[in-house]
């Protein structure tokens, strides 16, 4: 954020309380005219290069339109419905970087009634985007203890952004709320330092993304201090080998039911199925290249989808071995996305070997197989949803 919509944002969570904390305000409209509405309006249009979706834009737009009008039928919805209409009105796709221009904050601009029921509804407030160390903290700080006050207790998901050495601003600030904190979602950059992730006793999901290799050193500290409770855990940026992995022996890598990972080698696979008993869902992104350590045949017996993305040379035809390594009796669903030759054989031996009931396969991404191989399949599986996705059809 810049300076000046760090100033415009503080601006608006003051005159937000103060609002508030005023009762003798106007009964029907609040000193947003429908002039300064109009002003808005147009200000939000000025913003939409700024990543607002043009339908969204139009939204807003015919919203502020139906209130401006004396007879709005807005005026006379029950507050049940209104509360309903508020909550589809915060953005599926966005991040919770808090916007004067976007709901809930943009809700409590139209008038009494409105801002009235957006600040008494918590569920409204659950999702926020912080930046640590970078710009004018102050300037940002009183927003984002507005916000997580709003939430009074809610679950919280939260995405933080740290471009200092410490989170001592950080902790300060979510110390009150740090139990209700269920998601996080946190970006290391350069000179982070570890994040003491155990405080979070709430935490559920994680999602750790890196910028650089810098940060390393602090993420692995920090995800060796993850909360038994977590459940979830994306970790995109970090591509250990088998040899990192083998120093994961962390207390709550036992309960995860869900792993995303970027890996040095298909072969760390069973490593990760080792540390992780109750994984249900596994999604890689790795290089297809031959597993080079002989690996006695690992069972896993919770594992129901695994999806694998990455890609091999076109000119290698010898087999991943990933395969040939791992028994996977619970499986249901396979995705697969890499380039180059698939190991048919390999693959079908494995499906064998598992006894599983897959349900679906997804071969993407360059995946290439023939008529004959898929035939197999649906041999193998009669009631298997086969889709072959290539870069001009999709066959089902």
């Amino acid at each position: 954020m810049d300076s000046l919509y760090n100033k415009e944002l503080a601006g608006w969570c003051f005159s937000q309380d103060s609002k508030t904390s005023n009762s003798n305000a106007d009964a029907s409209v609040v000193p947003n005219t429908p002039q300064n509405i109009q002003l808005g309006v147009a200000t939000h249009k000025a913003l939409s290069q700024k990543g607002v979706s043009y339908r969204r834009r139009k939204l807003v737009e015919e919203k502020a339109e139906m209130v401006l009008s004396n007879n709005s039928a807005l005026r006379r919805l029950p507050t049940e419905i209104l509360a309903q209409i508020f909550l589809y009105c915060i953005p599926e796709d966005g991040d919770g970087t808090p916007s004067p221009y976007q709901a809930p904050m943009l809700l409590t601009t139209v008038c009494r009634r409105w801002r009235e029921l957006a600040l008494d509804m918590p569920n409204l407030w659950r999702k926020l985007r912080l930046e640590i160390g970078h710009g004018d903290w102050q300037q940002r700080v009183y927003c984002y203890d507005s916000y997580l006050k709003r939430s009074r207790g809610r679950r919280l998901s939260l995405t933080i952004e740290c471009h200092d050495t410490e989170w001592t601003e950080l902790r300060s600030l979510i110390q009150p709320h740090i139990n209700q904190i269920s998601s996080l979602s946190v970006g290391f950059f350069f000179n982070c330092s570890c994040l003491v992730l155990a405080d979070f006793r709430g935490l559920e999901e994680l999602v750790i993304r890196m910028n650089g290799s810098d940060p390393e050193s602090a993420v692995v500290r920090s995800i060796a201090q993850l909360p038994l409770n977590t459940r979830s855990l994306k970790l995109m940026d970090l591509w250990p080998d088998v040899e990192m992995l083998s120093d994961f022996n962390y207390p709550a890598w036992p309960s995860l039911t869900s792993l995303e990972i970027s890996i040095d080698e298909l072969d760390c696979i069973p490593c990760l199925l080792r540390l992780c008993p109750n994984l249900s869902s596994l999604t890689v992104v790795s290089i297809f290249v031959e597993n080079r350590r002989a690996e006695t045949c690992f069972v896993h017996a919770k594992l129901q989808s695994l999806r694998i993305s990455g890609y091999k040379h076109l000119d290698w035809i010898g087999n991943v071995g990933l395969f040939d390594s791992i028994t996977l009796p619970d499986l249901r669903a396979v995705e697969v996305h890499s380039s180059g030759l698939w190991p048919h054989e390999e693959f079908k031996t494995f499906l064998t070997r598992s006894q599983c009931s897959l349900e679906s396969l997804i071969l993407g991404g360059g995946v290439l197989t023939t008529a004959q191989q898929r035939a197999e399949y649906l041999t193998l599986f009669p009631s298997l949803k086969l889709v072959v996705v290539s870069r001009d059809l999709c066959l089902t």
